[in-house]
């Protein structure tokens, strides 16, 4: 499965289930084994394993093959291996400790999040081509009120 549309089905599997703070970087320069890596919060245990059954059903829909699921028993911490994509599903305290982020996100990739609407509203999935393009990398935060002390 092409890795645009497979990144697309994974984020729209995570939207469904009410996902917050998804990310998804290219990790393609970094290892071999897998190509995006997409990072995303769940508030309970409950929802995180809703939201990993979310993605394999989802995924194995589109016809793509999951690998392996990690951390379901518990639901703290949901890693769903998709073969070319990693997700990760962290409850926000987890995430924030072990920053993912910092490890994986040198190259985000933006897309575009559907918008609450409670009428339906456009999804990942019916975004334009454009939004796989890797996003600028961060610049580190100035530090111009420590400088003028």
């Amino acid at each position: 499965m092409d890795i645009r549309k497979l990144q697309r089905v994974i984020v729209d599997a995570l939207e469904d289930v009410k996902a917050q703070d998804i990310k998804v970087f290219n990790t393609s320069h970094l290892t071999a084994l897998f190509d995006r890596v997409i990072v995303a919060s769940g508030t309970s245990n409950r929802q995180t394993k809703a939201l990993a059954s979310s993605v394999r059903e989802s995924v194995k829909e589109a016809g793509g093959d999951i690998v392996s699921t990690e951390g379901e028993d518990i639901g703290e911490w949901v890693l769903v291996d998709c073969g070319d994509a990693i997700v990760h599903i962290l409850q926000p305290a987890l995430r924030q400790y072990y920053n993912l982020e910092e490890i994986w996100g040198d190259k985000p990739v933006r897309i575009k999040l559907s918008t609450p609407n409670p009428f339906g509203g456009a999804r990942a999935s019916d975004a334009d081509e454009e939004e796989d393009e890797e996003a600028p990398a961060a610049k580190p935060a100035r530090k111009t009120a420590a400088r003028r002390k």
